[in-house]
């Protein structure tokens, strides 16, 4: 997890994370994320009512499911998903989908890591994965 002052590459980390979601850094109004989707995945449709999200893809292709309206994406894509809107991203592609993605306010645990979809479903489905209060 970044602390204040520090960086990070973006191309570093998404080359050595394979985790479907994991939390970089927490602030009091956003949140960074990277994902990796594996090749047939999806993040799967979701709401969040009060949350803004921007994604920004490094790798892979896919698309961008938002509201019933469907759009290619690729890497240096950036997709905004305003609070309350039905969306999902699918990975399209024979390689991972990479993104990252910026919550506000955050959504996740703080330092939360999910190795895979079905991880961060249980995580969420049993409250452990909560943003902070």
């Amino acid at each position: 997890m970044l602390g204040a002052m520090e960086h990070l590459r973006i191309a570093t980390v998404a080359e050595e994370s394979a985790d479907f979601r994991r939390v970089l850094w927490t602030g009091a109004h956003s949140q960074l994320v990277s994902m990796t989707i594996p090749p047939g995945g999806e993040i799967g449709e979701e709401t969040h009512p009060d949350n803004d999200q921007i994604l920004i893809f490094l790798s892979g292709v896919g698309e961008a499911r938002i509201d019933g309206e469907t759009q290619a994406v690729a890497d240096g894509d950036l997709v905004c998903v305003p609070a309350g809107a039905l969306h999902n991203f699918v990975n399209t592609g024979p390689n991972p989908l990479v993104l990252f993605t910026v919550y506000g306010p955050p959504d996740h645990s703080p330092g939360a890591v999910h190795h895979t979809k079905e991880e961060a479903d249980e995580a969420e489905e049993s409250g452990e994965d909560e943003p902070p209060a």
